[in-house]
């Protein structure tokens, strides 16, 4: 396996408003994924970079209403991390995904070939238009918004699938580069049903 080019920052050595941001996730997760050591090496970009992503990814915290469930929001950065080839992106958010569509399946379905996966129409759509917008932004016309309209997708949401992709586009370069491992917590994570 990989060795990160650059190592984890010690939690003990973080500012304190990342700190406790850390603590949190690690409260909630059950262990601290790396990206959030691995990025706080600088912390302005740290606070820069989770900023952006809770607003794109949690828009209830800011106000803001969303067509797009969390699963959605999974399943487009699962399978365009995994046309970016990053290992770390697919391996936690594909964990995240299978949790949120309690479909143990998804992940590597939308991840290998989205075009042959359990997913519905809707979700057909908009993975064609992230994809899209992940290899092809400069080719997005009226054809491609008029399709996700027919689906039932705002403006607004589509706006939402090309910033998630666009987002993740950054996080996948960031996470290859560095050679960003995932945490094993995140390969068993939703694949089995959790016992009652």
């Amino acid at each position: 396996m990989s060795t990160p080019r650059y190592p984890l920052a010690e939690l003990a050595s973080l500012p304190d408003d990342i700190r406790a941001k850390v603590l949190e996730v690690q409260e909630k997760a059950g262990f601290v994924p790396n990206v959030f050591l691995a990025l706080a090496r600088r912390p302005a970009e740290w606070r820069a970079f989770f900023a952006y992503h809770d607003a794109l990814m949690t828009p209830e915290t800011a106000g803001r209403e969303s067509g797009l469930t969390k699963g959605d929001r999974e399943m487009i950065v699962t399978t365009t991390s995994a046309a970016n080839k990053c290992l770390y992106c697919v391996v936690a958010h594909g964990a995240i995904l299978r949790i949120y569509e309690k479909k143990p399946l998804v992940a590597d379905q939308v991840a290998v070939n989205y075009r042959k996966a359990d997913i519905t129409p809707r979700q057909m759509a908009m993975l064609d238009f992230a994809m899209k917008v992940c290899l092809h932004s400069d080719e997005v016309g009226e054809a491609d918004f008029a399709a996700l309209h027919a689906h039932g997708f705002s403006d607004e949401d589509i706006w939402d699938i090309a910033s998630i992709t666009a987002f993740f586009g950054l996080s996948n370069r960031i996470a290859s580069f560095s050679s960003m491992m995932p945490n094993p917590e995140f390969y068993l994570m939703g694949r089995v049903p959790k016992q009652k």
